[in-house]
């Protein structure tokens, strides 16, 4: 929240963790539509083919499109309109009675239409739970982090039930000088649809969890929805330690467990949280904890001590964990933490209302591991994306006319000796990192200094910014992939 952060943004993240997505980023523009016009919706579907497993999209229908839609980064899951709306998405699952194919709308078509309709956090919700009422949901359990300059929201959605049409769904707004964190289990727990200021929601949401036999009502049992609609969510440490490790970072002080199921949906941290904490949040491994799975994988050195192997690193493929025995709260994959193998791009998002909307709202842009990316800034005035950004590197196979080959191959080759190698990449990434936002200000200056003056100068300088920016970073990870493969040949 805006009151949480330490220059008063309202800041979302999402780590896009999977095996299948997309790797492209696009930027549709604004666009104006005649009275008839339809949009076409479409939904995910695997395609298993050369040259790597992906989704792809496919039709579902179509429904009435708005006269104007605002622009918007259009990556898999959309995070920011032009207007500095953001949102940041996490899959929860929920009861898997409830998922119906009886309709038009999954989470990244949601995304995407909240996008394109609203100007605030609040019309997002209302637009969204309007459509997926009325054309139905067709996706697993989800949770959105919904963000404007003022407000931040939690909204979840499941489906209606089998065959069935609609979405069961609900919102809570976060408060201003707090922090949430959903960590792929549902998070909403008390909902009073009675109170507007802080709750959305579907109208019979409790009457129809009491009639599946979700909720029993009676003294002291108020209702629940990550209860109600997702209970398996409570008791996994996949997703409760991760939200622990948020809390516990944010706020030591309040002594959050490790083991704690019942955490609250959000937290006033002990002190103001700046986008560089979030970064080395998503950056985490439960490194010196017990909870670290690299632990116990030690060997004895020269002098006769035991110290962890040189080939000790977070990042195993599973496999690789059953090699070594690993366990944890995430049973024989060990540990989920935060940081992880098979992350797809992450972001980082800013709506800061004293600015102009161009330049306001900015999208912190990371692909792979975020144990090891840099963030590119891709303020939402942009008009274009680079080229390397705009190729999916799930058709291309590896490829270096894709961004993401170069981030996703450096975090293969150093998870394989990561106690030597994180240094190399620590190196750069800082160096990197510390460039970008050393000339965060004096870019923002002169983008609404020009912006004052003509938007359309603003959108250039701004593209230019990110074209000339994202060369460099991409180049410095093609290189430093090289210095890996090299300098480290026959050490792993």
């Amino acid at each position: 929240g805006k009151d949480a952060s330490s220059d008063g943004s309202v800041i979302t993240t999402h780590t896009v963790d999977s095996h299948r997505t997309a790797t492209d980023v696009q930027k549709v523009p604004r666009r104006k539509h005649g009275k008839s016009a339809l949009i076409e919706l479409t939904r995910r579907r695997e395609v298993n083919q050369r040259p790597m497993n992906r989704y792809e999209r496919e039709p579902t229908g179509s429904i009435p499109q708005v006269p104007l839609t605002y622009a918007y980064l259009d990556p898999a899951y959309p995070p920011m309109n032009e207007r500095q709306v953001a949102i940041g998405e996490s899959t929860f699952g929920g009861r898997p009675e409830l998922r119906s194919d009886n309709g038009l709308i999954d989470c990244e078509t949601l995304q995407a239409l909240m996008l394109q309709r609203a100007a605030t956090a609040r019309e997002a919700i209302e637009i969204g739970g309007q459509l997926i009422e009325k054309y139905g949901w067709i996706d697993e359990g989800e949770s959105l982090a919904i963000a404007d300059p003022k407000e931040l929201w939690i909204m979840e959605i499941i489906g209606p039930g089998k065959d069935e049409r609609g979405a069961l769904w609900a919102a809570a707004k976060i408060p201003a000088d707090h922090v949430t964190v959903v960590a792929n289990g549902a998070r909403i727990d008390r909902v009073d649809l009675g109170d507007t200021e802080r709750f959305a929601g579907l109208a019979k949401l409790e009457e129809i969890a009491v009639k599946r036999g979700y909720h029993v009502p009676g003294p002291g049992r108020s209702f629940s929805f990550r209860e109600s609609f997702d209970p398996d969510g409570r008791r996994s440490f996949a997703a409760t330690r991760r939200e622990w490790r948020v809390f516990d970072s944010l706020a030591p002080s309040r002594k959050f467990h490790p083991n704690d199921q019942n955490l609250p949906l959000s937290i006033k941290p002990d002190k103001k949280v700046d986008v560089q904490a979030i970064m080395a949040l998503l950056r985490d491994t439960y490194e010196g904890t017990e909870y670290d799975m690299t632990r116990f994988l030690t060997v004895t050195d020269e002098e006769g001590k035991t110290v962890k192997s040189p080939l000790a690193n977070p990042f195993m493929p599973y496999d690789a964990n059953k090699l070594h025995g690993i366990n944890g709260g995430w049973g024989w994959r060990g540990e989920r933490t935060i940081a992880r193998w098979y992350t797809m791009y992450a972001t980082v998002t800013q709506s800061r209302g004293w600015l102009p909307d161009p330049v306001g709202g900015l999208v912190w842009f990371g692909y792979d591991n975020t144990a090891m990316t840099t963030y590119v800034p891709i303020y939402i005035g942009v008009t274009d994306l680079p080229r390397d950004f705009r190729a999916d590197g799930r058709l291309t196979g590896f490829s270096r006319a894709s961004a993401f080959w170069a981030f996703n191959r450096v975090g293969t080759i150093a998870g394989h000796r990561w106690s030597d190698m994180r240094k190399e990449v620590l190196r750069v990434r800082e160096h990197l990192q510390g460039q970008i936002f050393g000339a965060q200000k004096q870019v923002e200056r002169t983008a609404a200094a020009l912006h004052a003056e003509s938007p359309e100068k603003a959108a250039r300088y701004l593209t230019r910014y990110l074209h000339q920016t994202s060369a460099t970073v991409v180049q410095s990870y093609w290189q430093l992939g090289d210095l890996l493969w090299t300098k480290y040949d026959e050490m792993w």
